[in-house]
């Protein structure tokens, strides 16, 4: 190992150093996506910062086995067992079936994490491919007295467990902090805080995907997938499990409520938690309408991982507000930054006792409660360096097996040396337009410019353009 690693544990409230289970492997679960929709780029900062962490671990010498669910089926439009399943409203809205909208967004989220240089964890498994392991373990929970049949479905007895509330620390009278929707009585249940384990035909007559079970006909509740998943490929200890904030509770209480009970000791070490993306409005969140996605950004001209950098920049413990002027500030700074690393010259001798001290000093950065944003400060530490180009560049390819902003990418072009020419005109025109406050002039060349194609970019250190 480079050096102690130490993460924030939200089961503890504090920052620990990261102990696995077992040294020769991390077991880290991720929670997917729920596969009705475009992923927004509030979810996708999840992702984001998830990927560092099992990269920055692999850095640090250690082999990651990481796993992740796709929610198919299951997943209510209520973190409280409430309303319609997510998948059912969004083939509704499509007229699609279930299966043709959870294969469309799959293939559309996977897409997303491609353009965000995210890696796809080595297993992702979808809850539909797992059915008969959730009846085995609902059957195991009904057995050992932890769930009971109700109204027809079958839910968890949350009375039965000692510190139920342990992960978020509120007790039973804040029942509705962290619930995304307003928990409606549920008159099957024993207690307010129990949930679903399995719903059965009798409460969703319309249901596309239902199978045969002990209990009658109909499918799994949401958060008996997760733990199904993960045990069925990482057994039963669990080093790190991941999501963001609003799964705390109910979704990851509800999961090491059923884990344990099921398993019969202390399943999972670490819990690692990423805030909220806000806009001026608040959260990102779907039902809000129109949200932002990464085909957006690039329709508006945004390379993807600049995206990523923005994100890089804050820590993944403090709420982030997106802006197009703040993202704007952060293209020009991305842009700089590749044009001076394309700069450096390759060649020439690398003294190794070198970057290994640079190497470690970019892997404290990050065993600092992944402070990605020292990290990518490492970078610039490095160009300033009295050190030679080929060490620079070195050791920047090192810090892009973490960090993953595609900076050493050859950038390609299809503009000419004459249109680049017309276009560096038209932008200085524009400038001394705007100079004179000719703002007419100054619009109508950024008008003429788009309609071929170039988008301008206003910046505090001057006028940049893409192709759109």
């Amino acid at each position: 190992m480079l050096t102690k690693f130490y993460l924030y544990n939200t089961l503890s409230k504090t920052v620990e150093e990261f102990i696995p289970h077992d040294e020769k492997e991390v077991r880290m679960y991720t929670c997917g996506p729920t596969v009705y929709h475009f992923a927004h780029i509030g979810n996708l900062r999840s992702y984001i910062m998830e990927d560092v962490l099992e990269k920055a671990l692999n850095f640090n010498g250690y082999h990651v086995n990481r796993v992740m669910n796709i929610t198919d089926v299951g997943h209510l439009s209520s973190d409280a067992d409430t309303g319609e399943d997510k998948m059912l409203k969004g083939a509704k809205r499509e007229h699609k079936s279930v299966m043709e909208i959870a294969k469309f967004y799959t293939h559309s989220f996977f897409a997303d994490c491609e353009k965000l240089n995210i890696a796809i964890p080595k297993t992702v498994e979808p809850a539909t491919n797992c059915i008969d392991d959730f009846i085995k373990v609902v059957s195991a929970l009904i057995e050992k007295g932890y769930a009971y049949i109700s109204g027809e479905n079958v839910y968890f007895d949350t009375s039965k467990v000692k510190n139920y509330y342990s992960l978020t620390g509120h007790s039973s009278d804040d029942l509705k902090i962290g619930v995304r929707d307003d928990v409606d009585e549920d008159t099957n249940k024993r207690n307010k805080a129990d949930f679903v384990l399995w719903f059965t035909k009798s409460k969703f007559e319309d249901q596309q995907l239902k199978w045969n079970s002990p209990w009658g006909v109909g499918y799994p509740g949401w958060h008996i997938e997760c733990s199904c998943i993960s045990m069925k490929h990482l057994g039963e200890y669990l080093d790190i499990h991941c999501g963001g904030v609003d799964n705390i509770f109910p979704h990851h209480t509800n999961e090491i409520a059923q884990s344990e009970a099921y398993l019969g000791h202390p399943w999972c070490r670490y819990w690692f938690h990423v805030q909220h993306l806000n806009d001026k409005a608040g959260k990102m969140s779907k039902s809000k309408g129109d949200f932002l996605t990464v085909s957006l950004l690039e329709k508006k001209g945004y390379n993807p991982l600049v995206y990523r950098l923005f994100c890089l920049q804050s820590h993944y413990r403090k709420p982030l507000e997106f802006s197009y002027d703040a993202l704007d500030n952060v293209a020009s700074q991305y842009s700089r930054l590749k044009s001076r690393i394309s700069a450096l010259n390759r060649e020439g001798a690398v003294d190794e006792t070198v970057i290994d001290s640079y190497r470690l000093d970019f892997m404290k950065a990050l065993a600092d409660d992944l402070n990605t944003s020292m990290a990518v400060t490492k970078i610039y530490d490095v160009l300033k360096a009295d050190i030679t180009d080929a060490e620079k560049y070195r050791l920047i390819e090192e810090f892009e097996k973490v960090l993953s902003l595609g900076l050493l990418d050859e950038e390609t072009s299809d503009v000419d040396e004459e249109l680049e020419s017309y276009i560096n005109e038209k932008i200085a025109e524009r400038l001394e337009a705007k100079k004179n406050r000719d703002y007419a002039t100054a619009d109508a060349i950024r008008n003429e410019l788009a309609e071929k194609g170039i988008i301008l970019k206003d910046t505090k250190d001057g006028t940049t353009w893409e192709k759109a």
